[in-house]
């Protein structure tokens, strides 16, 4: 496959091209000169003798005479023509001479195409640097992919790391496009299409890339979106010039990024769907049932919101495979991490494993900015090496924001903040499976959060029971507690605490069976398609009665009540060691979790007992 590398044109070029015309133009013209000399002179050089040889034309006389040194050349001299008996004057000194016809054919000519060629050629540069900005409507059909060679991707699977499943199901894919014989010996076919599909920022696009680059076959790169034009029509043509191309081309590898932006479910909501979009999808099912497998030419997309695909996508024979790139757990984290970690030049003594476990439930690239953030950290501390403080900052200001340290808080409002975060994190060493407390703030954060309270969990949990769900609440709850108890009023500090106990609160009910009252029975719908909706019955509370709806709602206020009431109660027994706390927090900003558990430890409270 040939593929031309596009250069990039400057108008430097024409620039540089003019003056080198220039420069040979004039030393052509000191070499070859031509002396213009009045008729008269000629005449009194004829009569000293002087003129060597003439060339005569209608109009003018040109020849060569003697210098007045002997030790130079002949001139060349060029006169205009003025008595028309010039033969006999000639005759008369005895200077050889002949007579031609000018020709100005050519010099007519190219006084007209030189001009026009410069003209054609400076549009010709302006239209195609417009054409390359804006493309015009002969390019409208044609499609936008960009096209990558092998040595330009530059990624392999050693750039991946977190998604070993992922991988290993792409590895068959590679193995096809380097020895499709061994699959067509047997009369097995690839599947025509792979969908990944998995949260934003996983890595799905890198692994499309990854494997154009082992299996080193060209990559077609485009976006849903690209496909969709003002013009109906546009798109479809787009998709098969793309296939052409790919089936002109293969073995290649032809990417769709974010294909919901183009392959949603048609005609959803009992409204008719855009036009354009709706044929651009009508011809994406036909070109794929189109071509053949086994050709060489794989068909990859990515999606975070496969539920809202049109289902004729997802059938077998279309997009019939689809590899799930999930959010890294502990292991993928410090495999991502270590990845990364390799590129910064000064990296001080660091535990990957610890950093891990300070960042559960990022992703691939949460953790490409934490590195980097890290970095720029240090380089602005003016450090030798990036230290572990370092990334701790990093992620701090990834999850609550970047501090700010210059936003003016009068004392009452910090002594709030003081007493607000450390009922979080009093209650939340107070209860058994609780996360542990690393670090407690009042420094401002972000947009609101006047305070924080960093927990980090030792290992990733894919299952929570019922006593730590309620234990979170009451952590959750634990600044509100301690704003009461302290301050016998309460403040809108507890906005966000709120929403997220709630939520959970609300989950225990209706989606994990763990109300009293509720019973065991699933009241959450699940997200699916629209078009999946269509003629169901729909209550304004979901699919229960609003007697149910009713029962729900006491068993959430129950629940945050009841916790509450445990905040209160843990906080009441460790009085003393939140005001102790409450001044140290106050006049150094920020105190680690530590602290606060050997003040547990002097003061001699006990944890509670689990489900207390």
């Amino acid at each position: 496959m040939n593929l031309e590398k596009h250069h990039k044109i400057s108008i430097w070029y024409f620039i540089v091209g003019i003056w080198v015309v220039l420069i040979l133009q004039n030393y052509l013209a000191a070499t070859y000169a031509v002396k213009t000399i009045p008729y008269s002179q000629f005449v009194q050089k004829l009569k000293q003798g002087k003129i060597v040889e003439v060339s005569i034309t209608e109009k003018h006389i040109q020849g060569l005479m003697k210098p007045e040194s002997s030790s130079e050349k002949d001139i060349n001299f060029r006169t205009v023509r003025v008595a028309p008996d010039t033969s006999e004057l000639l005759d008369k000194y005895h200077v050889n001479y002949s007579a031609t016809i000018e020709s100005t054919f050519f010099r007519d000519i190219l006084s007209w195409i030189i001009p026009v060629l410069l003209f054609v050629g400076i549009w010709f540069f302006l239209m195609k640097r417009l054409t390359a900005q804006q493309p015009g409507f002969m390019s409208l059909g044609k499609n936008k992919a960009k096209v990558y060679k092998q040595e330009e991707i530059g990624v392999s699977f050693e750039d991946v790391a977190g998604v070993d499943e992922a991988v290993a199901e792409l590895v068959e894919v590679i193995d096809f496009l380097k020895n499709p014989e061994k699959y067509l010996e047997f009369g097995g076919s690839l599947p025509k299409g792979l969908l990944l599909v998995g949260p934003p920022g996983t890595g799905k696009t890198l692994l499309a890339k990854a494997v154009a680059g082992e299996s080193h076959v060209p990559f077609y790169s485009i976006s849903g979106s690209e496909f969709v034009e003002l013009f109906v029509g546009m798109g479809a043509a787009r998709v098969r010039d793309l296939f052409d191309q790919a089936s002109a081309n293969a073995p290649c590898i032809v990417f769709i990024d974010e294909l919901d932006a183009v392959g949603k479910a048609r005609g959803f909501g009992g409204v008719p769907g855009h036009d354009e979009r709706e044929q651009t999808l009508n011809q994406l099912l036909v070109e794929m049932d189109g071509f053949d497998p086994n050709i060489g030419v794989i068909l990859m997309a990515a999606t975070n919101r496969p539920e809202v695909l049109d289902p004729a996508l997802l059938r077998p024979g279309r997009f019939d495979r689809q590899v799930l790139v999930d959010r890294p757990d502990k292991q993928g984290r410090i495999a991502i991490l270590q990845v990364h970690l390799k590129k910064i030049k000064k990296l001080g003594d660091i535990d990957v494993e610890e950093l891990a476990n300070m960042t559960p439930g990022m992703v691939g690239a949460d953790l490409a900015s934490l590195v980097n953030e890290a970095t720029l950290l240090a380089v602005r501390g003016r450090n030798k090496t990036v230290e572990k403080e370092h990334f701790e900052e990093a992620v701090e200001r990834i999850v609550a924001g970047l501090e700010k340290k210059n936003r003016l808080i009068n004392p009452k409002e910090r002594k709030i903040v003081a007493y607000h975060e450390l009922g979080h994190a009093l209650v939340a060493l107070s209860i058994p499976g609780t996360d542990p407390v690393k670090k407690i703030t009042i420094v401002p954060r972000g947009i609101a959060a006047l305070g924080y309270t960093m927990q980090v969990p030792t290992e990733d949990r894919f299952l929570m029971t019922k006593t730590e769900l309620l234990g979170k609440i009451a952590s959750l709850l634990g600044g509100r507690a301690a704003e009461e108890m302290i301050f016998i009023d309460i403040s809108t500090g507890a906005h966000n605490d709120l929403a997220k106990a709630t939520d959970i609160a609300r989950s225990m009910v209706t989606e994990y069976g763990m109300g009293e009252k509720a019973g065991q029975v699933y009241y959450k719908k699940e997200p699916q398609a629209m078009f999946l909706q269509l003629g169901q019955g729909r209550t304004a509370t979901g699919e229960y009665s609003e007697e149910t709806a009713r029962v729900i709602d006491e068993e959430v206020r129950n629940i945050i009540d009841q916790q509450y009431a445990v905040a209160m109660k843990l906080l009441d027994e460790k009085r003393e060691i939140l005001e102790e706390a409450a001044t140290e927090l106050l006049e150094k900003e920020k105190i680690d979790g530590s602290y606060l558990e050997k003040l547990i430890k002097e003061k001699g409270t006990e944890k509670p007992l689990e489900g207390e």
